[in-house]
């Protein structure tokens, strides 16, 4: 029988950031991912210039330094035929400006900076079953027809939100308002270095934003009822090559920057993914990262808000001397004040305007206003968290 005092279920950048920090402040910590790294996921890949300094404090900002994308210093508009840029809001405190690095370098190095601190990875194993008993969880783990029973006080959710364990219910029927995600690396692209557009069609909406090794990535969310329509119209292409095909016809920025380039591999796809807040922590169970909630990903906030959840998990938990059902539940409601006090109303305020974005006229409207005011981008980019830091938790 193993024993832990945290188990992590999830080594994405929220699972491993929670495995740093609890592992550093001297407990003992499991961490279970069901994939083998490295992986390829669907993610814009933009990690905002407030996160930077976090990932230093976790020892892996210096290993990006050369792999990452360009500053990003500039936010843009593509929709329709507008194609609209603005000043990216600058960095605090001299801090470094947001830059793109792929999932399948950014994960593995946080894994890795995981297990130096001391936890204790099981890759790949997949959680089969747990219970709750009076001294904590019992969670059973499993992989390549073997099996294992892990014990401890906490748990830490970290899975994708459409990854459904049994602490966060029944999945919920399909529905034609279901947002779907597609992501691909392109070489040889014409977007301009530098600049990160958000990406406007009908039936959805993406980003564009150059990375590691010269890639542009492009990503984007698309409703279950615009992809078939999409594949109606595009019978022979498959379902990837099928949406670029529904954006670059509808949206000449992407046409252009895409016009020459080459797609590095096959299109990965993931979903449905839905926005909103879940639940943050009850009885034993944290969630951090999507686990916990997520913002559309128009705003382009999915890696630092999981990074962040994290950290302020850490900084809740870093008070506690004991795991004592006390201390647990006095973390529980302090956690859960402060991931809302940082990102409610962020994710609340990204569903209003996907939704206005996504409403029949909403992205040419968007388009319009925007062409008069470019610096409401820089606004908008500025309020969903590009030049935020983590603010101080109150005595």
């Amino acid at each position: 029988m193993t024993i832990y005092d945290a188990l992590v279920i999830g080594a994405g950048p929220a699972g491993a950031t929670a495995a740093i920090r609890l592992a550093r402040l001297g407990l003992s910590v499991g961490l279970v991912e069901k994939a083998a790294f490295p992986r390829r996921k669907v993610c814009g890949e933009y990690i905002s210039a407030t996160t930077w300094p976090l990932l230093a404090e976790l020892g892996v900002a210096g290993g990006f330094d050369e792999r990452a994308g360009p500053e990003v210093r500039r936010v843009g508009l593509f929709a329709g035929d507008a194609a609209i840029a603005a000043p990216m809001p600058a960095p605090p405190r001299a801090q470094p400006w947001g830059r793109a690095v792929g999932r399948e370098w950014l994960d593995t190095a946080l894994r890795d900076a995981a297990v130096r601190e001391g936890a204790q990875l099981w890759q790949p194993w997949r959680v089969s079953d747990w219970s709750k008993g009076p001294e904590g969880y019992v969670v059973k783990i499993a992989a390549h027809g073997e099996a294992r029973e892990l014990h401890s006080r906490i748990l830490i959710a970290a899975h994708g939100s459409w990854e459904r364990q049994a602490w966060n219910g029944e999945r919920e029927p399909a529905r034609d308002c279901d947002l779907l995600g597609f992501k691909a690396h392109f070489h040889g692209a014409a977007l301009p270095a530098g600049l990160m557009p958000l990406v406007l069609f009908p039936g959805g909406y993406g980003g564009m934003v150059h990375g590691d090794r010269g890639r542009v990535s492009f990503s984007c969310c698309i409703r279950r009822d615009a992809l078939r329509r999409c594949r109606a119209g595009n019978p022979r292409l498959g379902a990837g090559e099928a949406v670029i095909a529904h954006v670059s016809a509808s949206c000449r920025g992407v046409r252009e920057a895409l016009a020459a380039s080459r797609c590095e591999s096959a299109w990965l796809s993931a979903g449905p993914i839905r926005p909103g807040i879940r639940s943050l922590a009850a009885d034993g169970v944290f969630a951090v990262g999507n686990a916990a909630g997520e913002a559309h990903p128009l705003v382009a906030e999915g890696i630092s808000m999981a990074i962040q959840s994290a950290w302020l998990l850490g900084e809740q938990l870093a008070d506690r001397d004991t795991l004592s059902e006390g201390a647990v539940e006095t973390a529980r409601a302090a956690y859960a004040a402060s991931w809302r006090r940082h990102f409610a109303t962020r994710v609340r305020a990204a569903s209003i305007f996907a939704a206005l974005t996504m409403s029949p006229g909403g992205a040419a409207a968007s388009a319009a206003l925007l062409a008069r005011t470019p610096a409401l981008l820089t606004w908008g980019a500025w309020w969903s968290g590009k030049a935020h830091v983590l603010a101080a938790e109150p005595a």
